[in-house]
C-alpha cells in the first residue's frame, strides 16, 4: 500500500509501513449480522515500531516534511503506555484525534467452483494514499464492570476507495465509520454503522439520468422508459446503507489520555445509484484516540 522507501523528516527515520501487522495478536471470533468476521486483539501494538510516528513526533512536522511521504495517511501510535486495559478508569470520556488507518482490504466473491462457498479475496488498492480517516470526535463510555460503549459523532469520517479484484474487476465503495454506535468490553466493541451512498443525488450517469436533476429514462429508448427491466437505471437511488464493525482497545496511556488499538468491519460497497447490488468489504487496520473528561 505503500512505497518501500525510508522518510527523513525532524531527525526521526521512518521506514515506509507497507504493513503495520507485525503486533503481536490474540484471535477472536466475532460475528456480526450476516458476515463472520475474526478480530485480533492486540497484546503490543507496533509501540516502538521504528516504522511508525507517534502523535507529538507527527506534530513537530512541517508541510514539506509530509509532503509526498504517505505519513499524512496514518494515525499515530502510541509508544508508551500499559497494556492492562483496567487502568483505564471507569467514566464517560470525550474521544478526539479519532484516527483509522486500514491496512488491509478484501471482498466477499463467490467460489468459482460450482457449489463453492463465498470467500473474502485480496485486493489490489487503487485509491492513493487518501483513504485514512482522521480528525474525528466521539465518546467512549467505559463502566465499573469491564463495559464500554463507543460512538463516532463528527469529524473526516468517509473517504472514497477503490480496490481491485484479482480478475481485474474494481470495486469502488465510501470507507466509514460515520455514526458507528457499539457496545461490549474494551477489548471487544461491536456495533453498527451508516454508510452513505458513493454517490450524490445530483451525480448524472452516462445517459444524463439523475437522482434529483437529469432526464426520467434514457433518451435513446422513450418506448421502454418505463420497462420493469430499466427501472432500476432509471430510478436512482442514495440510500444510506448499513455496515457492521469491532474496535479492540490494545494500550492505553492514562497519563496522556491516549488510546489505540485494532478495528475490523464490514461494509457494502457502492450500487451504482441503486442500479446493481453491493459486495460486502471487509477492512481491517489500527486505530488512535486521545481522550478527557
Amino acid at each position: 500500500m505503500r512505497a518501500a522507501q525510508t522518510v527523513k523528516a525532524a531527525g526521526v527515520s521512518r521506514a515506509a509501513r507497507p504493513v503495520r501487522a507485525n503486533v503481536v495478536c490474540k484471535a477472536q471470533k466475532v460475528e456480526f449480522g450476516q458476515a463472520a468476521a475474526a478480530v485480533v486483539a492486540a497484546s503490543a501494538l507496533v509501540a516502538g515500531s521504528a516504522n511508525a510516528l507517534t502523535y507529538d513526533e507527527l506534530q513537530g512536522l512541517t508541510y514539506l516534511q509530509v509532503k509526498g511521504t504517505g505519513i499524512a495517511n496514518t494515525c499515530p501510535v502510541l509508544e508508551k503506555g500499559s497494556t492492562d486495559l483496567s487502568e483505564l478508569s471507569a467514566g464517560t470520556y470525550k474521544l478526539e484525534n479519532f484516527c483509522i488507518e486500514p491496512t488491509s482490504f478484501t471482498v466477499k466473491e463467490e467460489s468459482v467452483f460450482k457449489g463453492g462457498e463465498t470467500e473474502f479475496v485480496k485486493t489490489k488498492l487503487m485509491t492513493r494514499l487518501t483513504y485514512t480517516l482522521d480528525a474525528m470526535s466521539g465518546t467512549l463510555k467505559v463502566g465499573s464492570d469491564g463495559s464500554a460503549e463507543l460512538k463516532e459523532e463528527d469529524g473526516i469520517d468517509y473517504a472514497a476507495t477503490t480496490v481491485q479484484l484479482p480478475g481485474g474487476e474494481r470495486v469502488a465503495f465510501l470507507f466509514t465509520i460515520k455514526q458507528f454506535d457499539g457496545k461490549g468490553t474494551l477489548d471487544n466493541i461491536k456495533g453498527d454503522f451508516v454508510v452513505p451512498s458513493y454517490r450524490g443525488s445530483s451525480f448524472l450517469d452516462p445517459k444524463g439520468r439523475g437522482g434529483s436533476t437529469g432526464y426520467d429514462n434514457a433518451v435513446a429508448l422513450p418506448a421502454r422508459a418505463d420497462a420493469e427491466e430499466l427501472l432500476k437505471e432509471n430510478v436512482k437511488s442514495t440510500k444510506a446503507l448499513k455496515g457492521s464493525a469491532v474496535f479492540s482497545v490494545a494500550k492505553v496511556n492514562t497519563a496522556t489520555g491516549e488510546i489505540a488499538g485494532v478495528f475490523e468491519s464490514i461494509q457494502p460497497s457502492d450500487t451504482d445509484l441503486g442500479a446493481k447490488p453491493p459486495k460486502d468489504i471487509k477492512i481491517t487496520g489500527l486505530w488512535y484516540g486521545q481522550l478527557s473528561q
